[in-house]
């Protein structure tokens, strides 16, 4: 007995030292939290965000509208020197289920310019959906995953979703008129996230049939530059080491069939268990109190 029990936790150990994950952050230059866009504190941010980040490989996705062509070149640059790659999110971080596809498809586009400059003139690899919104309807879907591959794109899925955004703003917006407020969703922050992470390690198994390389959606602001150090200790805690997007998407889960047609924005492990017909599990949400002022401060 005692030495299956020293198998069982060998094993158990070994598998939680070769999880891996890919960390992605969407809206750049700035998403989530209302907080300022003037180029002096977005290149503070940014740089305290990214020294966090020294030695892991990243990948951002840019909004180019967010800020004047000249600003953008300067914190894109910022990213690059970081060794992170870019990716497209759109021009304005459309929302698909909103406009027309014809609209959507020329947002995209419109994105591009500012992210071929910072990459030296190559395009960028990968697209990220806005919300996640894939597609309300078939139509819709198979028109986007048709422009998407034919402009050069890989669609970069996400697996770890979560609500980063919302303690973001309440952390931001409450910094200056409640500041006991602020702490307390830094201080409610990493344990939201690893409640998150610990769901999807379960769910992996139980749709794909073990763990695989995840893919970890946050948003760049000042919480998470506050918090990254804290929240990638916590993920080395679990055995995570950091990957590329790109080894990320070498693993067979990721050839998995998506059939999810819909207005909704979610984790692909959903989407993947919704296409094998299996009985819906959500993750952890967020605190109640969390959302509540997330709603009140907008």
């Amino acid at each position: 007995m005692g030495r299956l029990f020293f198998v069982l936790c060998l094993a158990a150990t070994l598998s939680a030292q070769s999880r891996q994950v890919a960390i992605t952050f969407d809206d750049l230059p700035r998403g989530g939290d209302l907080g300022p866009r003037e180029l002096a504190p977005l290149r503070q941010m940014t740089l305290q965000l990214l020294d966090s980040l020294k030695g892991i490989p990243v990948t951002g996705f840019v909004n180019a509208n967010k800020l004047d062509a000249a600003a953008m070149r300067q914190i894109l640059k910022i990213w690059q020197q970081h060794g992170a790659d870019l990716g497209n999110h759109t021009y304005s971080h459309a929302n698909l289920n909103q406009i027309p596809f014809e609209a959507y498809a020329d947002d995209i586009l419109q994105g591009e310019p500012a992210i071929i400059e910072a990459l030296g003139g190559h395009r960028p690899v990968y697209f990220r959906h806005p919300y996640l919104f894939t597609g309300k309807n078939l139509e819709t879907k198979q028109r986007l995953e048709k422009f998407l591959a034919e402009h050069g794109y890989k669609i970069a899925p996400v697996t770890l979703d979560n609500a980063d955004y919302m303690f973001a703003l309440v952390y931001q917006s409450a910094r200056q008129d409640d500041p006991a407020l602020s702490q307390r969703a830094r201080d409610a922050f990493i344990p939201y996230m690893e409640s998150v992470v610990s769901f999807f390690e379960s769910r992996s198994k139980e749709v794909v049939g073990r763990e695989f390389p995840q893919i970890l959606l946050l948003h760049a602001n000042q919480l998470n530059a506050d918090s990254m150090t804290d929240l990638l200790q916590m993920m080395r805690r679990r055995g995570y080491q950091f990957i590329s997007l790109t080894e990320a998407l070498r693993d067979p889960a990721y050839r998995q069939p998506d059939e999810y047609v819909g207005t909704g924005g979610f984790s692909w492990i959903h989407r993947w268990s919704q296409t094998k017909g299996m009985p819906p599990k959500g993750e952890p949400d967020e605190p109640s109190w969390i959302s509540e002022e997330f709603r009140r401060r907008q």
